[in-house]
């Protein structure tokens, strides 16, 4: 692995502006836990991210504290952008407040098995890109999935990232749609994406014919903007609330998977229920931040499985 000096400064480590402390499992589960797939833990305990044109460095110290680290011809922007990356402007005690843990005994549970949870706000058109190479597959092979991807078709950033891992992609943005709109089917497909090369294809045409669709989409109320991505190619409603829950910080968005069926059967009673009929239950029982509940029952499930 070459060393840190032949890829330039890495910038000193600074406090995160998160009003809470987060332990090391809780910022795993926020970096790896299904909501982005494009942090790695190194060897010293670190994290190496990216998103956008960014690349940074996280670690926890022993107070709590999220430290982080950039390049340094990266880090005047790194820095407002990691506020933004951890919705660090929204006030998470006022928003778990409004959440019927109160009443809900096992919401409350896992409210304080992961104290500091939050929801990312990643860029919008990157999560929908991440999250339509997600159906029918585990995080691991989304990871690599979106490496190749960002590895063949995305843009370099400055060389001095990768010092961090001997994996290129690790040093290469996720492609934008626009890029994607040239890239052919076959080659998509190269990329481990199986049937969903042919959905991710179709739908960088559909941007490329429709400038500013995404941009708008982003901009409408929940239940409209849900309604749009529902008609792209591929794209059905846990793509669609999760590209919004974590791409455009919609709380109402409550993303229903497998383990989210599993909590809602095991820990409401809701055996038999079919996707739908769980997330509209989740939107009224939890309310205007019921993505923010789906995170904290999501995470608790993957640690306790009946």
């Amino acid at each position: 692995m070459p060393s840190p000096d032949e890829f330039g400064r890495w910038s000193a480590w600074r406090d995160l502006p998160l009003a809470a402390p987060l332990t090391p499992p809780v910022l795993a589960e926020m970096l790896d836990g299904g909501q982005a797939f494009r942090w790695h833990r190194g060897a010293d305990g670190a994290w190496h991210g990216l998103w956008g044109p960014h690349s940074a460095r996280l670690r926890p110290d022993p107070g709590g504290r999220v430290k982080w680290s950039a390049p340094e011809a990266l880090a005047p922007a790194v820095g407002p952008a990691l506020a933004v990356y951890f919705d660090a402007g929204r006030d998470q005690a006022a928003l778990l407040d409004v959440l019927p843990w109160r009443g809900d005994a096992h919401l409350a549970r896992c409210l304080a098995a992961f104290p500091g949870l939050r929801t990312l706000r990643q860029p919008f058109g990157e999560t929908l890109l991440c999250f339509m190479c997600s159906s029918a597959k585990q995080i691991v092979q989304i990871k690599q999935a979106v490496a190749l991807l960002a590895s063949r078709h995305g843009q370099p950033l400055p060389p001095h990232t990768s010092h961090v891992t001997r994996h290129t992609s690790h040093s290469h943005s996720v492609p934008t749609w626009e890029a994607l709109a040239g890239v052919p089917e076959a080659a998509l497909r190269a990329c481990l994406l199986g049937f969903r090369a042919r959905h991710i294809h179709q739908t960088a045409a559909f941007f490329e014919a429709h400038p500013g669709w995404l941009e708008a989409t982003e901009t409408l109320a929940y239940a409209d903007a849900k309604a749009r991505l529902c008609t792209l190619p591929g794209v059905g409603e846990k793509i669609a609330d999760c590209t919004l829950l974590f791409g455009a910080g919609r709380l109402e968005a409550f993303p229903v998977d497998v383990w989210i069926l599993r909590a809602m059967a095991n820990r409401y009673g809701l055996h038999g229920w079919k996707p739908a009929q769980v997330a509209q239950f989740g939107r009224l029982h939890f309310g205007p931040h019921a993505g923010l509940a789906q995170q904290f029952l999501f995470a608790f499930e993957r640690s306790n499985p009946t």
